[in-house]
């Protein structure tokens, strides 16, 4: 986990996907997922249309970015979970599904609480 304060988990995923291709992960294999705003990334790729969008996730060419609530059911190696705001309650399911879906490797870029049971 790299601890940072929400406003700065898009950078430090940003950098963490900087090294994992610097260390030779093709981008198809990374997932990057937000647990509140959209990445940057994200929006200007939506921006072609929902159907280009998630045509590249089916594609898995390029390092894929989607907030976690909704994201199609996806595995890939690698996942970076940026915990960029949300609730507990939101953070600790981001944190479960992220979880699912990564197959070798996950990486929490942010603050999260411990697992555990919820409270109310």
């Amino acid at each position: 986990m790299l601890a940072v304060a929400p406003e700065a988990a898009l950078e430090r995923a940003d950098e963490a996907v900087d090294l994992l291709l610097d260390a030779g992960r093709a981008p198809g294999q990374i997932l990057v997922l937000t647990t509140d705003a959209a990445h940057p990334w994200q929006l200007h790729e939506q921006s072609f249309g929902a159907e280009r969008y998630w045509a590249q996730l089916d594609a898995a060419d390029d390092v894929f970015y989607a907030t976690v609530g909704e994201c199609r059911p996806v595995r890939r190696e690698v996942v970076v979970l940026a915990v960029n705001g949300g609730g507990t309650g939101a953070v600790q399911d981001a944190l479960a599904a992220a979880l699912g879906r990564a197959t070798s490797l996950l990486i929490v870029c942010g603050d999260t609480p411990l697992p555990g049971p919820r409270q109310g």
